[in-house]
């Protein structure tokens, strides 16, 4: 992935968030990367990072709209099984 720290991270899916996420640890992992530069990467890692928090607790909300009532009880679904 070519990294392009131009584009809005609101903008970006989940998907393209975490990966330009991982872009960025890796690099930073690899202690290549000039000090300035990882200062403004490292920036532009924790926004992505927020970015991705704030999708995931909105695919959340939406799971558990989906699995309960109007009352707030369960609705009788079986529970989402991450691996």
């Amino acid at each position: 992935m070519v990294e392009n720290t131009h584009v809005d991270v609101k903008r970006l899916s989940f998907e393209r968030a975490i990966e330009e996420l991982e872009t960025i640890v890796r690099r930073l992992e690899e202690g290549k990367v000039p000090l300035e530069e990882s200062v403004t990467i490292y920036e532009r890692g924790e926004a992505l990072k927020r970015r991705c928090e704030e999708l995931l607790r909105q695919a959340e909300a939406r799971v558990d709209k989906i699995t309960t009532d109007s009352a707030g009880q369960p609705a009788g679904t079986e529970p989402l099984d991450v691996q």
